[in-house]
């Protein structure tokens, strides 16, 4: 289907989702917010998709945040609505049985760090800036930047953030475990596509494995993610992906996998 807000692209098993309201700086209205679920649970669902690049149009910004003028509109109850619907978007992508990869070139602030966070790899531009600016406007994060960035860099540095609204640079982000990766502007797309590419051709059942026990199994307790990691890796041994993965690596060619 046709969106408003985003453009779609597919490139073999990877496909491009893209932020465009660039006039904007691609910020997050309640429009964008819906038709990104959406179109993440259409990757979901399309067997021919492997992996998920999400970005923002334009040079400036990844995204800016959430829509402010849209924001000053909101009652209490719509705003709880509006948080809600983003925490949704955003869980959506963390639990997505597919990796996504966050292209990150200009701004990504508020809700568009968000975003970014929710996402399971992120690879910036050196000119990119993050931060959590809502106290400035008299709110608190709404899209769980509050517990992302606790569980990313810790409550230290989610304090920091969020008490003084400051924005950081991409290389102080990927100190922090906040950013994947870090590189110069004109390496920006290759990198990511090099990512993508290196992601679609592994063994697709493996990774739901991987994004499971780390996403899932890694809030709970030792033991019970323990237990979750075994019985992945159990699962794993029952696929045909196992076995040609094993076969190419003692004939030492090139595995095929097929997500079987």
């Amino acid at each position: 289907m046709a969106f408003r807000t985003l453009t779609t692209a597919d490139r073999g098993a990877v496909r491009t989702l893209t932020v465009n309201r660039p006039d904007k700086l691609n910020a997050l209205n309640r429009e964008t917010l819906g038709e990104l679920t959406l179109a993440f649970r259409q990757a979901q669902q399309d067997d021919a998709v492997r992996v998920v690049v999400l970005a923002g149009a334009g040079e400036k910004a990844f995204v800016a945040g959430a829509d402010i003028a849209e924001m000053t509109t909101l009652t209490p109850a719509k705003a709880q609505v509006f948080s809600r619907a983003g925490q949704d978007l955003m869980l959506t992508i963390e639990r997505l049985d597919k990796p996504v990869v966050a292209k990150i070139q200009g701004y990504t602030l508020g809700g568009g760090m968000e975003l970014a966070m929710a996402c399971h790899l992120r690879v910036a531009s050196e000119k990119a800036k993050f931060g959590q600016p809502e106290i400035g406007l008299g709110l608190i994060p709404g899209f769980g930047g509050t517990q992302r960035l606790t569980r990313l860099a810790g409550r230290g540095v989610a304090l920091e953030l969020c008490l003084l609204g400051q924005q950081i640079d991409a290389a102080r982000a990927e100190r922090l475990g906040i950013v994947t990766r870090v590189v110069a502007p004109e390496e920006l797309d290759a990198t990511v596509d090099a990512m993508a590419d290196q992601l679609a051709a592994a063994a697709p059942l493996a990774l739901k494995g991987i994004l499971e026990a780390v996403i899932e199994g890694g809030e709970c307790a030792i033991d019970q993610g323990l237990a979750f990691e075994t019985q992945g890796f159990a699962l794993a041994f029952s696929t045909e992906d196992m076995r040609e993965g094993t076969a190419a690596f003692l004939e030492r060619r090139k595995p095929s996998f097929k997500g079987v």
